[in-house]
C-alpha cells in the first residue's frame, strides 16, 4: 500500500512550537574516555572480539565533544529553536555511581551555555543506551539495584544543569534497550535471554519512575519519557493476523506506556513472555505511574505483521509491502503512520503534551558536490511526515515540537557509520560538515513555523 499525504494548505503549527534536531552522546561525541570518563557498554561492545566492524566504532564518531561550538553555530544557522541530546552516564559517573567526574559535567555545562547563548532550547535525555560498564559488570538493567543507580545519576545531573535546562527525558526507547540489548543481542550488551529482557524492561520502568521523582526534587521543570512507537497493522483480515498485530502492539507500544501512564501492564504480556513474566503486585505496578509533563514519540515507520509462531516473543513478523518505498534500514516510508500514532496516544492516554522527539530516514546519499548534498528522498520523507504531524495537530493533538533525526550523520549503532540519517553530511575521514538539501528545506520550514512545507527548489 502506498503512503498518502495531505496538502500543505491545512492549519499550521502553534506559536512557540519547538523546531529541533536530535542526537545521542555515543553516536556523535567521540572521545569516550576523555577527561576521566568511564567506558560504556557500547565502548566495550565495539571493542570486543565479537564486533564485526573492526575499527568502525564510536571513538571519534562526529567528534562533537571537541567541535560542539561549531555544531551549535550550525544549528543557529539553520534556525533551530531546540536541540535534543543525551548525557553520557559514564562521563559524569565513571563507575556508574558514587564519585562525580567534574570535567564530564563541565562539558555539558559548556554545551548548555553555548545553546542558550544562541537562543536554542536544550532538551536533555538522561539515558540513551550507554550504561557504564562498571554497572553492567553488576548485572546492568537486569539487576534491581539499577533503579537506584539511575535515580542517583538523575539527581546528580539535574542538580548540575536544571538552571539552564527546562526539558528532561528520563529514558530513550526502553523497549529497544530491553529487546535489542537483552533479547536479540544486536545492541549492547549483546545478550539473548527472554528472562533478562523481561527483567530489564521492568527495571527500566521502575528506574524511570524514580528518575522522574529525582529530577523534580533536583529542580527540573518539565520531565517526561521518550518511547518508540509504530502502528501495528495486520497483514490480512485473518483472525490470526489480527491477533498477531494486537500482540505486537502490546509488546512494542503498550508495554512501557501503559505502566508509565496508566499504572498497569497490558493483559497480553503474560501470553507474550510466558513463565518469565511473573505476576506483579498491583500496588507495585501502580507506582510506575508518575505524572509526566510530556511524552516524546520517536516515529520512523509502521509494521504490517502476520502471525508467526517462530517469532519470539510476540509471534508476529513483519511483511514487506509491494509498491512502498523503503529506507536503507528496510523501514517502510509511511507518513500517515505518524498522524495515526499521535492521535492513538491521545485517545488511549488522554491529553498529554507530545513532542516528536525523533523522525528521519537513512538513505544512500551522494558525496558532497558544490558545497551541497542532494538528498531528495529525505526531503520528501521530512515534508510528508511534517504534513502528517500538522494533520494530527488539526485533529486536536497537543503537539509541542518536532526533532529531526538526526542533525549529523553519526555512528548508527550496530550499523556503524554505514547508514546516514543526518541532514548534515559528515565526512568521517576529515569530519567536515556539509549541509544537505534536506537541511536547507528543514531550515525553511523552521523559519516559517511550518508554512514552507514545499520542496526546496
Amino acid at each position: 500500500m502506498a503512503a498518502t499525504t495531505t496538502s500543505p494548505t491545512e492549519p499550521g503549527y502553534p506559536p512557540g512550537f519547538l523546531w529541533g534536531a536530535a542526537t545521542s552522546a555515543f553516536q556523535v561525541e567521540g572521545s569516550p574516555l576523555a577527561d576521566g570518563a568511564g567506558p560504556s557498554i557500547w565502548y566495550a561492545f565495539t571493542h570486543s572480539s565479537a564486533w564485526p566492524r573492526g575499527n568502525d566504532n564510536g571513538d571519534i564518531a562526529c567528534d562533537h565533544y571537541r567541535r560542539y561550538r561549531a555544531d551549535v553555530a550550525l544549528m543557529r544557522e539553520l534556525g533551530l529553536s531546540a536541540y535534543r541530546f543525551s548525557i553520557a552516564w559514564g562521563r559524569v559517573l565513571p563507575e556508574g555511581r558514587g564519585r562525580v567526574n567534574a570535567r564530564g559535567l563541565d562539558f555539558y555545562r559548556r554545551l548548555v551555555e553555548a545553546l542558550l547563548e544562541n537562543g536554542i532550547e536544550p532538551f536533555v535525555t538522561l539515558y540513551h543506551w550507554d550504561l557504564p560498564t562498571a554497572l553492567d559488570d553488576r548485572g546492568g538493567w537486569v539487576n534491581p539495584d539499577s533503579v537506584g543507580w539511575f535515580a542517583d545519576y538523575a539527581d546528580v545531573v539535574a542538580r548540575a544543569l536544571s538552571d539552564g535546562v527546562r526539558y528532561w527525558a528520563t529514558l530513550n526507547e526502553p523497549w529497544v534497550v530491553a529487546d535489542g540489548g537483552y533479547l536479540n543481542g544486536v545492541l549492547a550488551p549483546g545478550h539473548t535471554s527472554v528472562a533478562e529482557a523481561a527483567a530489564a524492561g521492568d527495571n527500566l520502568l521502575r528506574a524511570h519512575a524514580e528518575g522522574v521523582q529525582a529530577c523534580r526534587a533536583a529542580g527540573a521543570r518539565y520531565v517526561g519519557l521518550v518511547v518508540n512507537l509504530e502502528p501495528q497493522h495486520p497483514a490480512s483480515g485473518a483472525p490470526a493476523d489480527a491477533a498477531a498485530a494486537a500482540r505486537a502492539e502490546a509488546y512494542i507500544n503498550r508495554q512501557y506506556l501503559d505502566p508509565a501512564l496508566l499504572g498497569c501492564y497490558p493483559d497480553e504480556m503474560g501470553e507474550i513472555l510466558g513463565p518469565v513474566w511473573p505476576p506483579r503486585p498491583a500496588a507495585e505496578v501502580a507506582g510506575l505511574r508518575q505524572p509526566l509533563d510530556f511524552l516524546g514519540v520517536n516515529y520512523y515507520s509502521r509494521a504490517v505483521v502476520r502471525d508467526d509462531p517462530a517469532a519470539v516473543p510476540a509471534r508476529a513478523s513483519k511483511v514487506r509491502q509491494p509498491g512502498s518505498t523503503y529506507t536503507e534500514l528496510d523501514w517502510e516510508v509511511y507518513p500517515d503512520g505518524l498522524a495515526e500514532i499521535l492521535t492513538w496516544v491521545g485517545r488511549r492516554y488522554g491529553d498529554i503534551p507530545l513532542f516528536v522527539t525523533e523522525n528521519g530516514a537513512a538513505f544512500a546519499d551522494p558525496l558532497p558536490a558544490g558545497g551541497l548534498v542532494e538528498d531528495p528522498l529525505r526531503v520528501a520523507y521530512l515534508r510528508d511526515h511534517l504534513i502528517a504531524a500538522r494533520r494530527a495537530i488539526a485533529a486536536g493533538v497537543d503537539l509541542r515540537g518536532y526533532f529531526v533525526w538526526s542533525l549529523l550523520d553519526n555512528f548508527e549503532w550496530s550499523h556503524g557509520t554505514s547508514k546516514r540519517f543526518g541532514i548534515v553530511h559528515v565526512d568521517f575521514a576529515s569530519l567536515e560538515r556539509t549541509p544537505k538539501r534536506s537541511a536547507r528545506f528543514y531550515s525553511q520550514v523552521v523559519r516559517s513555523n511550518g508554512a514552507a512545507l514545499v520542496a526546496d527548489r
